[in-house]
């Protein structure tokens, strides 16, 4: 037997294994050994409102999954529209990270022509070397030849396994019937196909006034594991039709991942995929917003973080086997960045998230934490609450406090925890979930 003859046996052999491997996924999650539908998540995929000019397709490719799911979609955008992003600071990161951040940095200003987002699920192409790279501008180039556009004005996100070749040809050939079936309502559907280990498609949008301009805004997410900052794990996909520069855009959508996106952990791992892309067409009118003084400005931001606020905690709602979400309010810090590193190694202790799953008002782990963290803090001036019940002041426990009302607080799934450390004025809210035997089930079993 030939080199070339053993090398397409091997594949051959690692595709069957694939196909298996997703066959037994699917028959766990049928008998209910890997866990379902987050009971944190919320009651459905909401109603968003559609963005002028934006359109979605998706397919079951078979790109890992061999059961009939969606992993590929089509987003498509008109000439004009402004692009921004932000994307993992990994030095793992993958190659359609990579080109992604090139296309991001050559932009400048609005495309002169149309524009394509293709993503797919199962696979991360990550680690995979010059195979990588050609995979990406293989995909590229036939997304570009299907819709008419240059490859440059594509984009490719991915996600899923790391270390195995992506197979294009499972993309590029339903690139047509995607193109074909573009659709601006079916955006739950492209919501969808970016899933892994997700237990539910992640949505939100609304209907935003700019001083008399109505203007649109839906997004769309992925994310439950590998999430930390840097930007948490995730793919991220929001589309707008107000008017905005492209620098400003960026500026915007920077500022804002990290009061978002890299203020939220499942696990403290942070994803070699992580990609945010904000696109605004343009299509609602109006004077286009070139500064941060146009008195439109604070309304368009505040919509649009209100939007990555609620898509980043979906993602921790959606946490691997999460059944707490906990916001973790820290004051009294040295200066912002210092809270932001207490609340991360509050969040991120698997001695604390074990303690919120078990519903134990174990606040000595917190203490703990707080020490660590390795900022500033007096310890005679620590106090912690749990929602509005005082647990410490004072560094000693109150005298109000009782272990009953600290245990039956526990059991809420939405829980607050609130930490000053005495030092200063710097402040800031970090979002987690409890660490459970799920999670175990889910990543002893996932293929990376």
């Amino acid at each position: 037997m030939s080199d070339t003859d053993h090398k397409a046996e091997i594949a051959a052999k690692r595709a069957r294994i694939t196909e298996l491997e997703a066959e037994i996924d699917g028959h766990r999650r049928a008998l209910g050994e890997v866990p379902g539908r987050s009971p944190l998540a919320p009651a459905g995929f909401p109603a968003l409102p559609v963005v002028d000019g934006v359109r979605f397709a998706a397919t079951a490719a078979g790109v890992r999954y061999k059961t009939g799911r969606l992993d590929v979609m089509l987003a498509t955008m008109p000439a004009g529209t402004a692009m921004a992003g932000t994307f993992t600071k990994s030095e793992t990161r993958a190659a359609p990270v990579l080109w992604c951040q090139e296309r991001i940095a050559a932009l400048g200003g609005t495309a002169p022509t149309d524009m394509a987002i293709v993503v797919n699920a199962g696979n991360a192409n990550a680690f995979t070397g010059d195979n990588g790279v050609t995979s990406v501008r293989t995909v590229m180039e036939a997304t570009g030849d299907v819709i008419g556009i240059p490859a440059e004005a594509c984009f490719m996100a991915s996600t899923g396994v790391i270390g195995e070749p992506l197979p294009a040809e499972r993309i590029t050939r339903h690139l047509a019937d995607l193109r074909d079936r573009l659709d601006p309502a079916t955006i739950e559907t492209a919501a969808q196909a970016i899933m892994t280990t997700d237990t539910f498609p992640k949505g939100a949008g609304g209907t935003y006034d700019l001083g008399g301009t109505s203007i649109n805004i839906a997004g769309i997410a992925k994310g439950s594991g590998m999430i930390a900052p840097d930007m948490a794990t995730m793919l991220v996909f929001i589309f707008t039709d107000a008017a905005i520069t492209q620098p400003l855009l960026q500026q915007t959508v920077a500022a804002l991942t990290d009061k978002t996106f890299n203020a939220i952990t499942v696990d403290s791992d942070t994803s070699t995929s992580d990609t945010l892309l904000v696109a605004a067409t343009g299509k609602a009118g109006g004077a286009v917003i070139e500064s941060t003084e146009d008195p439109r400005y604070p309304a368009f931001q505040q919509a649009l973080r209100d939007v990555m606020h609620d898509l980043a905690l979906q993602v921790v709602r959606d946490g691997e086997g999460a059944t707490k979400l906990a916001a973790i309010h820290i004051s009294g810090a040295a200066d912002e960045g210092a809270a932001r590193r207490i609340g991360l190694a509050i969040a991120n202790s698997p001695l604390v998230k074990t303690a919120l799953a078990g519903e134990d008002p174990n606040w000595g782990r917190i203490v703990m934490a707080v020490g660590k963290s390795g900022e500033r803090a007096d310890r005679d001036k620590l106090s912690i609450r749990f929602g509005d019940i005082l647990v410490a002041d004072q560094g000693w426990i109150a005298e109000s406090y009782t272990e009953k009302a600290g245990a039956t607080y526990m059991q809420r799934a939405e829980l607050d925890i609130s930490v000053d450390v005495g030092i200063g004025a710097g402040a800031a809210t970090v979002w987690t979930c409890d660490l459970t035997h799920g999670y175990i089930t889910i990543n002893a079993d996932y293929r990376s």
